[in-house]
């Protein structure tokens, strides 16, 4: 069954921060000018049909393809070797879905490099706040056909950028949304204490001018 497919050996599942070794080093640069190559080549391809008002079905094939491209890439190529984390899903035997997040294990400055996790992050959380941008654009010069467009592009990078984050926090279902609220549960604590030690420290009010003057 595909669930019993291992993603990497051992334990210790990398951290942010952990992968420092070898430091400024691309141990896989073609990789990870993929990692970078496809989606910068779909966001620039976009601007210039905008630009010289090329054929729009051209240009939204064009842009669909390479998008689609990026996706796959980084969901099952890129995100792997850069960082090890890889998410995806199937289907069992009963004909539920799954969804599967994993995290490299194992010694963790034989396998990465700092350098390539730092590209990894900065692309995987640039291009959906620039595609966020344009949508904003195209909101405001109601041009619907690019819109459109935007909104696919903003899809399949948010949902590459879903997928990694729920890896690295650990991939276990609800855990994102055990850690929100495990945070606001947090805050709302300090929040009572606080106000609950104003209460106690606060100088009460003078009692007025009345008895001053006989």
């Amino acid at each position: 069954m595909a669930s019993n497919v291992p993603l990497l050996e051992s334990d210790d599942v990398l951290d942010f921060g952990e992968e420092d070794e070898p430091r400024g080093h691309f141990k896989h640069p073609i990789v990870t000018l993929f990692h970078v190559g496809f989606r910068s080549a779909a966001l620039i391809v976009f601007l210039l049909c905008g630009w010289f008002n090329v054929s729009f079905i051209g240009s939204f094939v064009t842009v669909v393809l390479l998008l689609s491209i990026d996706f796959w890439t980084v969901k099952n190529i890129t995100g792997r070797i850069m960082v090890g984390l890889r998410w995806w899903n199937y289907i069992d035997d009963n004909g539920k879905s799954h969804w599967v997040f994993e995290a490299r294990k194992g010694a963790p400055q034989a396998r990465v490099s700092s350098a390539e996790v730092k590209v990894f992050w900065t692309a995987l959380i640039a291009f959906p706040v620039m595609w966020g941008v344009l949508l904003i654009i195209e909101i405001f010069t109601l041009k619907v056909s690019w819109f459109v467009l935007v909104c696919i592009a903003l899809s399949l990078n948010c949902s590459n950028l879903w997928g990694f984050v729920r890896c690295k926090l650990g991939g276990k279902d609800g855990s994102v949304t055990e850690s929100v609220k495990n945070m606001a549960a947090t805050l709302m604590r300090q929040q009572m204490l606080a106000n609950m030690a104003s209460m106690f420290t606060r100088s009460p009010p003078n009692a007025g001018g009345s008895n001053s003057n006989i």
